[in-house]
C-alpha cells in the first residue's frame, strides 16, 4: 500500500517488538486492549485481526473516538481513500488497518534513525 516493503521489518525482531508497543499504546489511550503472544513470525496477523476488529467496530459504534485514533495515529482521511481506491478489494477497516500498521512502524524506524544519528536533527 506504501512506497516502502513493509516485508522488510517482519524479520526484525526489536522493530517489530517497538511496533506493537506503539500499537498498544495508541490504542490504550482510546480504551483499547491489544495483544501480542511474542512470537515474531505471527507478528503482522496478530496485529491486523485485532486492529480490524477495533477498527470495524468502532466504524460502527463510535467513528468520533475512531477519528481520535486516527489524529493519534496521525493517518489522514485522504492517505485512507487513496488507498481504499487502491484496493477495493479490501474492505475500509482492512485498509485503515493496514495504514495504521504502517504509519506506527514508520513512527519506530523514524525514532530509531534519530536515536541513532542525533547529529541529523
Amino acid at each position: 500500500m506504501e512506497s516502502f516493503d513493509i516485508e522488510l521489518y517482519k524479520t526484525k525482531i526489536e522493530v517489530i517488538r517497538q511496533t506493537v508497543e506503539q500499537v498498544k499504546k495508541d490504542f490504550t489511550m482510546f480504551g483499547m486492549d491489544v495483544e501480542f503472544t511474542g512470537i515474531v513470525d505471527m507478528a503482522y496477523e496478530e496485529l491486523f485481526q485485532q486492529l480490524t476488529w477495533h477498527v470495524s467496530h468502532l466504524l460502527e459504534t463510535d467513528p468520533h473516538r475512531l477519528s481520535a485514533l486516527l489524529y493519534q495515529v496521525d493517518l489522514g482521511e485522504n492517505k485512507i481513500m487513496e488507498s481504499s481506491s487502491l484496493h477495493p478489494e479490501w474492505s475500509l477497516p482492512e485498509v485503515i488497518t493496514e495504514l495504521i500498521i504502517h504509519r506506527e512502524l514508520k513512527k519506530v524506524l523514524i525514532r530509531n534513525y534519530y536515536k541513532n544519528n542525533p547529529d541529523k536533527l
